[in-house]
């Protein structure tokens, strides 16, 4: 197999671009350094279509070396033939591998293997080459019963036969491939309530829909699927498919046997509904299920991952100080003051809700922090007693007409985060309670830099993240961070070393090392001294410089994605423009009508690089040190709070996008439930997910469609 034709054929684009982009991967090159940096190579192929070349690449070499062993093996017998060669050479799964090879695997003890053992398989070949015999049956097996082989009877002989002739049928491929076939087209798949299974799991409201539950095989939606999965596991489902099974026995014989009578017809009957029933269905079954779940789980976490992705490159409120707020009622609320680097300044607990209900105590608390570091905004965690906490923020806001707002933020890792070994080494004389505020409160001023120091699993935001697998959900959020953190690119000077780690071509090893040095110099003044890091060899350096901003260093460009690759070019194209090097970050237009006059595939073959490199320079001298995150809108922030009681159908109100799943989206309106937005109430036109209009962290406008008080329900709509 030509893996890198197969793989260009798969996804549309050049076998050259393929070749290229798996040179510079075997090179040690990563996505986010390829994708940005090397577009005239490959083509400017994108992060989505690089990281398809390389799964594709490893499943297809996988697959040739599985096809090699089982051809060795197969060979090995003295089994393999010419046909069978070509079947497996051909295939392009490792299910069809599986398959053919099945006949030939080395087995434990089966019922048909200890049939041969007991020398019947004579006449299991008797049976099967004499459609057209007319004699008596009975004499035929009395040649085969021996006691000292343990064939005790005329029974036990046919038994034996029916055991050798019912495994040849369930290992063909043709019949697997056929029952797989119906199943897939033709099952039904059904759900029922075992019996007690709601008393003793307490699963009433959660399966509700699935206690009498049936649905095409092929019309599943991946949500069912886990959720039936969950209930099977659970113990509260009993999962099983529903099909014609006499016809599907029917057609099995039919291309096993051919069409002919056989004199021996019933034994064939029974043998292949025992293969059937004993060999090929409960394995197709289990394939099918697994092969749902499968499907289920990429489903599941392709949008957790654009989830995350959105969440993750939210704007941050940039150069505000800023309090937050950990909502708790027994043990009280905790505090924190962070300036606008996110240094810690300041924290306290207090206790406004029940049992201590020293609310007055708390508002003055509250106001003398930010009437002391002229905090501007207040982030109040989304768990526990988060809407008392509003509550009693907006009430202080308004009491004392202060000039700040507020915002929920999302808490989920939060207490993950505090009880780290990082947040231990950030704030070692802090408890781990007081860690969690702390992290709030970043988590507005830069979204980013705060969550990378997070498990992404535990950042919550998908639909049964818990269900599916940990290293497929663990390999895709590490590539979601990752090209967020290289997209964003970091200020070495700042960034913590859990953010460093993900910057291309540097590992937890050199993002310690760069932040030990950083703190030994006082600061880099330039990405040149990056390579004075110990463990910063040539090749991550070059991985990695791109990523790495320096503001305010000895070179403007330092502070821009212009890899110091291309500074030469840099230098050129402002002789060729007539532009001073001090004013290379000022004259970004300039330069641009400058290589729109002389023509980019001219200007770009003078300096000696490509037209996309040109292009890349260009967008980098106009907007100099810009994060991409600013073109994003900002969160709401509020001075006032609504509850459940406040709302009326028909109500208009903005919200912000908390999590988008495949039936819908939720959306914070500022009530402590969050408003299910349903998919059929998003928009007039037809979508087959929501994230094909909707992000997390988009601010919307929707209208209140229903309100169910006593379940704490909302539904919205954006639809008029």
């Amino acid at each position: 197999m030509n893996i890198p034709q197969v793989i260009a054929e798969e996804l549309g684009i050049n076998i050259r671009q393929v070749n290229e982009a798996l040179k510079l991967f075997e090179d040690g090159a990563t996505v986010p350094f390829v994708a940005r940096y090397r577009k005239e190579i490959t083509g400017g192929l994108d992060e989505e279509q690089l990281r398809d070349i390389q799964d594709r690449q490893e499943y297809l070499t996988t697959l040739e070396e599985r096809k090699a062993a089982v051809l060795e093996s197969i060979e090995k017998q003295g089994k393999l033939t010419d046909e069978l060669k070509a079947r497996i050479i051909a295939a392009v799964k490792l299910r069809e591998v599986e398959d053919l090879y099945l006949p030939y695997r080395p087995k434990r003890k089966t019922r048909g293997t200890i049939a041969k053992e007991k020398g019947l398989e004579p006449l299991a070949d008797f049976i099967l080459e004499n459609p057209d015999f007319n004699g008596n049956l009975e004499e035929i097996l009395a040649q085969y019963v021996d006691e000292e082989k343990g064939v005790n009877s005329n029974d036990e002989a046919l038994n034996g036969a029916k055991d050798i002739i019912a495994e040849r049928i369930g290992e063909t491929a043709v019949i697997r491939s056929l029952t797989r076939e119906h199943l897939q087209n033709k099952a039904v798949i059904e759900s029922r309530k075992i019996d007690g299974a709601e008393e003793t799991k307490g699963k009433k409201d959660v399966y509700e829909i699935y206690r009498e539950f049936n649905a095409p095989f092929k019309q599943l939606k991946p949500h069912q699927i886990l959720a039936l999965n969950r209930g099977e596991k659970d113990g509260f489902l009993k999962i099983a498919f529903d099909f014609d099974r006499d016809f599907l026995l029917a057609e099995i014989k039919s291309v096993y046997f051919g069409e002919s009578n056989s004199a021996f017809d019933d034994i064939l009957t029974a043998s292949v509904k025992e293969a059937f029933l004993r060999l090929i269905f409960p394995s197709i079954e289990r394939e099918l299920r697994n092969e749902l779940t499968e499907k289920a789980e990429f489903h599941a976490i392709e949008i957790f991952a654009k989830n995350l992705k959105q969440l993750l490159l939210q704007p941050p409120i940039a150069g505000k100080k800023i309090i937050g707020i950990d909502p708790g009622f027994v043990s009280g609320s905790k505090v924190a003051v962070i300036d606008e680097t996110g240094k810690y300044l300041e924290g306290e607990t207090i206790y406004p809700h029940p049992p201590q209900n020293k609310r007055e105590k708390a508002k003055e608390t509250i106001k003398s922090l930010i009437a002391k570091y002229d905090a501007e905004l207040i982030a109040i965690g989304n768990g526990t007693a988060s809407r008392e906490t509003e509550t009693l923020v907006s009430e202080l806001i308004k009491e004392n007409n202060l000039k700040c707002g507020y915002l929920i933020v999302s808490e989920a890792g939060a207490s993950v985060y505090s009880a780290s070994p990082l947040a231990k080494r950030e704030f070692p004389d802090l408890e781990a309670s007081q860690r969690g505020n702390i992290s709030i409160a970043r988590r507005v001023l830069d979204p980013l830099a705060e969550l990378v120091k997070i498990d992404p699993k535990s950042i919550g935001v998908g639909l049964y993240q818990h269900d599916v697998s940990r290293k497929l959900l663990s390999k895709k959020l590490d590539e979601v961070v990752e090209s967020c953190v290289n997209f964003v690119g970091v200020d070495v000077n700042t960034a913590s070393a859990p953010l460093l780690t993900y910057v291309s071509g540097l590992n937890k090893r050199l993002s310690e090392n760069i932040v030990k040095y950083r703190e030994e110099i006082g600061g880099f003044k330039s990405r040149k001294e990056i390579l004075t890091v110990s463990g910063v060899g040539e090749k991550s350096f070059e991985q990695a410089a791109g990523f790495l901003k320096i503001r305010n260093g000895m070179n403007p460009l330092d502070n821009t994605f212009i890899h110091p690759e291309s500074y030469e070019a840099v230098e050129k194209l402002m002789e060729l423009c007539g532009v001073e090097p001090a004013e290379v970050t000022q004259r970004g237009e300039q330069l641009a009508t400058c290589v729109d006059k002389q023509g980019k595939l001219k200007t770009a073959e003078k300096i000696g690089v490509g037209e996309p490199t040109l292009e890349d320079i260009l967008e980098n001298l106009k907007k100099p040190g810009l994060d991409p995150r600013d073109a994003l809108p900002k969160p709401i922030l509020r001075t006032d709070v609504l509850k459940i009681e406040d709302l009326s159908e028909g109500m208009k109100l903005k919200g912000t996008v908390r999590n988008v799943v495949d039936f819908g989206a939720f959306v914070d309106i500022g009530v402590k439930e969050s408003g299910l937005l349903h998919i059929s109430k998003i928009t007039n036109k037809f979508i087959k997910h929501p994230i094909e209009v909707l992000n997390v962290g988009d601010i919307v406008e929707v209208t209140v469609i229903s309100i169910d008080k006593n379940r704490g329900r909302i539904g919205l709509s954006m639809v008029d």
